[in-house]
Parts: structure tokens; sequence; C-alpha cells
């Protein structure tokens, strides 16, 4: 479980910090609202974390819901299970597992970036254990003009830095997560382990590369047409960088919207990571997850 310094950070911060045993290994996770309120499950995206969710589970909690987000295996401060055990059924097997750890039956998925496809795995795997689902930015093969910069961003793993404050200011020299805001500060921040020389991240960058190699050899829009629950699409109406490219391609959202039975969508003025943290995005969100119960 977690030790003194996170639940102190916990109580001055917000999410409250857990770790899931699962048959896949361990998960840390924090959690946003009363554990007894409807259960929405959070899937960061490639090399992302928890703490990427901070303020949506402020917003979530504050209308009624319990935002438990993960950090994926390999990734801050869960289990790296090591090469050969990654790729999307296996993180979608882990949320479908979190999901029972919690004791909750159907629940909501609210995915970023991978975490969109991880969410479309599960959805497929068991439909009738998911409400609703939430794409933020991914639901099919990214631009090929952004892959450039999604590689830069991996590379900081692996980096010694002398101090938090030097990796903290290197990631946002990047200018890839625009605007800055407090939830990715202190996601970078919390994925820090100290070594001899300084500070380093401790998500794995050969489970990020063993993830990233999968998901360029499968096509997420294969999944599609087993989406049998209301879908929100939110899309990155700017480009990861500009002329960089989109993550999400607006013929792609096009394609699932005609596709899929009662989705929708909404495109924001942000850019791959600042979609995520953007209030447009809270709003859309929380709306669509406060909705009446799908019939099945």
């Amino acid at each position: 479980m977690a030790d003194d310094g996170e639940r102190e950070a916990a109580a001055t911060e917000g999410p409250a910090p857990l770790d899931l045993t699962l048959p896949g290994g361990r998960l840390r996770a924090h959690r946003s609202g009363d554990p007894a309120a409807p259960t929405v499950i959070a899937i960061p995206g490639l090399s992302s974390n928890s703490r990427a969710f901070d303020a949506l589970g402020r917003r979530l909690a504050g209308g009624g819901r319990c935002m438990v987000a993960l950090d994926l295996r390999g990734r801050g401060r869960s289990e790296d299970t090591g090469a050969g055990t990654y790729g999307w059924p296996s993180h979608a097997r882990d949320v479908l597992a979190a999901a029972a750890a919690l004791g909750a039956g159907r629940v909501d998925l609210v995915g970023h970036s991978m975490g969109a496809f991880v969410a479309l795995q599960a959805a497929a795997a068991a439909p009738a254990r998911i409400r609703r689902i939430v794409l933020v930015d991914a639901a099919g093969p990214p631009e090929e003009e952004s892959l450039d910069t999604i590689r830069r961003a991996v590379d900081r793993l692996g980096t010694v830095m002398p101090s938090a404050d030097d990796y903290v200011d290197r990631v946002r020299a990047l200018d890839v997560v625009v605007p800055w805001d407090e939830s990715w500060e202190r996601s970078f921040r919390y994925e820090l382990e100290p070594v001899a020389d300084g500070v380093r991240a401790r998500t794995s960058k050969s489970a990020v590369m063993e993830d990233y190699d999968w998901g360029a050899e499968h096509d997420a829009r294969s999944l599609w047409p087993q989406l049998h629950c209301p879908v929100l699409v939110v899309r990155a109406g700017l480009p990861i960088v500009p002329d960089g490219g989109f993550i999400l391609r607006a013929s792609d959202r096009d394609a699932l919207l005609a596709s899929v039975p009662g989705a929708e969508a909404v495109e924001v003025e942000a850019n791959h990571y600042g979609v995520l943290t953007h209030r447009t995005t809270e709003d859309a969100i929380s709306a669509f997850l406060g909705g009446p119960e799908p019939v099945l």
C-alpha cells in the first residue's frame, strides 16, 4: 500500500493511492471520489501515468462518480512484468481485473491516447461489463507526421537528470504538453525515482516500446464493430505540435460516428496532451457519463 509520504500528498493534492494485486501483476492506482459511487476507470497513454487524470478525477468526484486512474503495467509505480507481457490485450485484462478487484460491476472507461485503444480492447472482450466508454484523442492509427513527436516524448525514459526540476524543465522544453498545468507537472514528477547521479523515470522504456511496436502492427479500427455501449469521442482540434500531424484523424472520427450507433463526438481546441486537461473535455465527459443508464 501507499507509504506515509504518498498518503500526505494524497490528502493535500487529491487522489488516494492504492495498490491492486491482479493476476497480471501489481498495479498502482489513484482514486478520486467516494468508493461507493459509480466507478470510472481512467487509462493513460503510451508513456503516461495515473496522475495525468488528477483534474478530471476532481471534476468527476464532484459530480458523484468515483474515478480510479491506473498506472499501466511497466508505468509509474506499477510492476514491470517483463518482455512479452505487454500489448493492448494484456492491459485490457488488467483493466477488467482492476474493476473486479474494486468490487465494481459495470464500469465506465476513459482512455487517453493508447489508453483509448486499451479501452476499446476491454469493451470488445467484456461488453456486458462496460457501461459507457470515452475515447480521448485516439480511435485508429495516428497520422505519420505525429510519430516523431511521440518517439521524442518516449526518449525521456531511462535518461538520468541531476534533479526533478531539471527533468521537468527538459520535458517542458519539448513544447509538446501545451498548455502545461498542475496535472502534467505532478504526473512527470510522480514518475521519478532517485538514482546515484540524480533522478530518472520509473517507467520502463522497454515496456513502452513493446506497446509502441504492438500498436504499429494492429489497427484499433478492427475493434469498432464490437462496441455495444454509448461512446464519446473527444478529438484534439490542434496537431500534436505545429505541422506535426494528428493522433486522431478527422476521417477516423467521422467513420466511427457513422459505424457505431449512438456514438457522439466533441472537438476541443487543444493538442493531444492539452486536450486531456481542457475544461471543454471535462465538461463533455462529465455530461456524457452522467447520462441515463444505457439499455443493453
